[in-house]
């Protein structure tokens, strides 16, 4: 990127995350300080496509930090898969004038701006999604506050079922990832953890948990299971039969990607949208903003779009500590 940026894009795509307005506010509040106009972009790369577009303002992204959800509103494009669908976006930012577009959103938010960027558009990719699976970063925006929503649902289950001394079955989202379920699995003691990356034998590390709790004198039982992993209706079965107890089932659902951001997700996306538009102040561009040890870096798209991440599997033993006394070994 040789020439002054004038005029930027900020959109949301994907799944929205708490803490996506947060960055859209940083990203715009940094942007005008820098002399730099910042447009936004509603509905994600559909609406680049189909120029869906308001002005943004210091006033207009006033009073975000603690709200949910994302003011651009997101969508999913299937045109913009195409290759008639991306020159359409690109027609957009030349009508528009764009110089960039700063991309808040998971891995297919950033394998479409690759594709932009391919076709001449620089793009800064910031990450959100509840998930936490983007590989480039240790963090995404939006995983502490979903996490916390479901701590805070399964706390209130706990209070019921162990009145009633009963099994629960909770099902959080992790289509494909389970660092959210393993998280809040730990942070709730729960009696087993279901995940779409480790598969496992179901009598031994479910079943037999229960029996080991029971046996120590526990008379309810959790277990979480990421959406990946498993139906929770289909795991309570399982439990059924095999024990004869019935669980009481629930799916927590959408309410994960909603509600005000803790202050780690708005801390967070704050810095991230400020570094974003930072690259394209000095320079550079075709990157995503990521957090490394603390600390935010840049990392090229195309190489962070090769990383993956690893759901650290240690964490299993040390859930196991807590209720069994580290009776398995995990891998």
């Amino acid at each position: 990127m040789e020439k002054k940026v004038r005029r930027i894009g900020v959109l949301t795509s994907g799944g929205d995350a708490p803490g996506m307005n947060a960055a859209v506010r940083a990203v715009v509040r940094t942007a005008i300080a820098n002399g730099i106009e910042c447009i936004g972009i509603r509905r994600g790369w559909q609406g680049l496509i189909g120029c869906d577009f308001v002005r943004m303002t210091r006033e207009s992204v006033g009073h975000l930090l603690s709200r949910g959800g994302t003011v651009l509103y997101t969508a999913r494009s299937e045109e913009f898969m195409t290759p008639e669908g991306r020159q359409k976006a690109v027609n957009t930012c030349k009508m528009l004038g764009l110089d960039g577009i700063v991309a808040i959103g998971g891995d297919g938010t950033f394998r479409g701006a690759l594709e932009l960027s391919r076709l001449g558009v620089p793009v800064v990719g910031v990450p959100a999604t509840i998930d936490n699976d983007v590989g480039c970063t240790n963090y995404t925006i939006g995983f502490d506050s979903a996490c916390n929503t479901a701590i805070e649902c399964i706390d209130k289950i706990r209070d019921t079922m162990q009145s009633h001394e009963r099994c629960s079955v909770v099902e959080v989202m992790g289509r494909n990832a389970g660092f959210l379920a393993l998280y809040v699995g730990t942070a709730v003691g729960a009696t087993a953890v279901l995940v779409p990356e480790h598969v496992e034998s179901f009598e031994e590390n479910v079943i037999e948990r229960i029996r080991g709790a029971k046996l120590a004198g526990y008379t309810h039982f959790m277990v979480v299971v990421a959406e990946g992993a498993g139906n929770a209706a289909d795991v309570g079965q399982k439990i059924q039969d095999a024990l004869g107890i019935k669980p009481t089932i629930t799916v927590i659902g959408h309410i994960q990607r909603g509600g005000t951001p803790t202050g780690r997700d708005r801390e967070t996306a704050t810095r991230m949208g400020y570094y974003a538009v930072q690259a394209f102040v000095e320079g550079r561009g075709n990157c995503i903003i990521g957090t490394q040890e603390g600390s935010i870096v840049e990392i090229p798209i195309e190489e962070a779009l090769t990383r993956q991440k690893h759901l650290q599997m240690e964490r299993y033993k040390i859930m196991e500590y807590m209720q069994f006394g580290g009776s398995h070994e995990y891998q």
